[in-house]
């Protein structure tokens, strides 16, 4: 055998090698394009359904919607309602009501006077005096004690 021959045998076995290598990975992909294959129409099967589910919910969901609007469509327009009313009853009843009240509280007044005590007769006003200490308020006879107490120590 020549070494052409010899370098023949090599590139005819690396060939068939790199052949078999290559049918080998062919192989394995074909299986992997038939299981993605596989889980692609599997899921196409269940998003259908779903996709139904959430189209019919989205559709709830926009009628609820359309009803809370009107519902608060009624609401701003019974309280605006409310509020002329309000508005319209001060107005009308506001005035005569603060007159009558006043009238009413000149009367107890008027009465008031007329069954009113007749006033003490003038009494000793240093009494009701009041001593201010370290600004305090205190009544005069606490600070009169005070000064019999201090007083009595003196005479001891």
């Amino acid at each position: 055998m020549s070494g052409g021959e010899v370098a023949g045998i090599l590139v005819a076995v690396f060939w068939a090698i790199l052949v078999s290598f290559l049918a080998v990975v062919l192989v394995r992909l074909a299986q992997t394009l038939r299981a993605t294959t596989k889980l692609v129409a599997d899921v196409t099967e269940q998003a259908v359904p779903l996709l139904a589910d959430a189209s019919a919910t989205v559709r709830s969901a926009q009628t609820q919607l359309d009803k809370v609007d009107a519902i608060a469509t009624d609401v701003q327009e019974v309280t605006s309602n409310a509020s002329a009313l309000s508005t319209t009853v001060a107005s009308t009843f506001g005035g005569p009501l603060v007159k009558v009240a006043a009238f009413g509280y000149g009367v107890r007044q008027a009465l008031g006077r007329r069954t009113a005590p007749e006033p003490e007769p003038a009494r000793d006003r240093s009494a009701d005096r009041r001593t201010v200490i370290v600004g305090r308020t205190v009544p005069s006879a606490r600070g009169r004690k005070r000064d019999r107490r201090s007083s009595r120590g003196q005479k001891d």
